[in-house]
């Protein structure tokens, strides 16, 4: 039987998949199907296969998730992350892991809260790369060119978006620049 928090459902299952959900570079890799068409379930079982790797292994450092993470990455969606991210997200999985092994349901809702702060700036740029690939919004372009920018959306009468997700918005646009010119990010 798992540890408590452990379940499918549980704590830590819901960790992963927020942890998941709020990796840049998985989120674009899924968008833009790295991973083929099946990309979509590529990341649904990555989920899976993570809380498995954990209930296995319940002794796991960040270097080993991160190994694993890279594994993945590499081999699923033909994607070398090098943006540091696959040390962030390693460190909040081990970190998910041990609080939710020992029933801290308010440590993992302190995470996971931290986790959808990041989602709207996740969410403007993934919809900012949508429209620079989408050839209904970019005029055709040489090959090798990269089309025009366009501003991630804002909404009307809402709060400008923070500092913070200004930041994060522009690296993810920094990676799909990278990525459009072949480079490994």
């Amino acid at each position: 039987m798992a540890a408590p928090g452990l379940e499918e459902g549980g704590l830590f299952a819901r960790g992963v998949r927020a942890v998941l959900g709020g990796w840049a570079a998985l989120q674009l890799a899924v968008a833009h199907g790295f991973g083929g068409p099946q990309s979509p379930e590529k990341a649904t079982w990555l989920a899976g296969a993570l809380q498995e790797f954990f209930a296995q292994n319940a002794e796991l450092g960040e270097e080993e998730v991160e190994e694993f993470l890279a594994e993945v990455m590499d081999n699923e969606f033909d994607t070398a992350v090098e943006d540091g991210s696959l040390r962030q997200v390693s460190r909040e999985l081990v970190t998910l892991f041990a609080q939710a092994s020992r029933g801290d349901a308010g440590g993992v809702g302190e995470a996971l809260g931290a986790l959808a702060r990041r989602g709207p700036a996740l969410r403007a740029a993934l919809a900012t790369a949508h429209l620079e690939e989408s050839p209904a919004h970019a005029p055709p372009t040489p090959e090798g060119d990269t089309p025009p920018r366009t501003p991630p959306p804002h909404q009307e009468g809402g709060e400008e978006s923070s500092e913070e997700e200004e930041d994060e918005e522009e690296e993810v646009r920094v990676m799909m620049s990278s990525k459009r010119a072949g480079m490994c990010w």
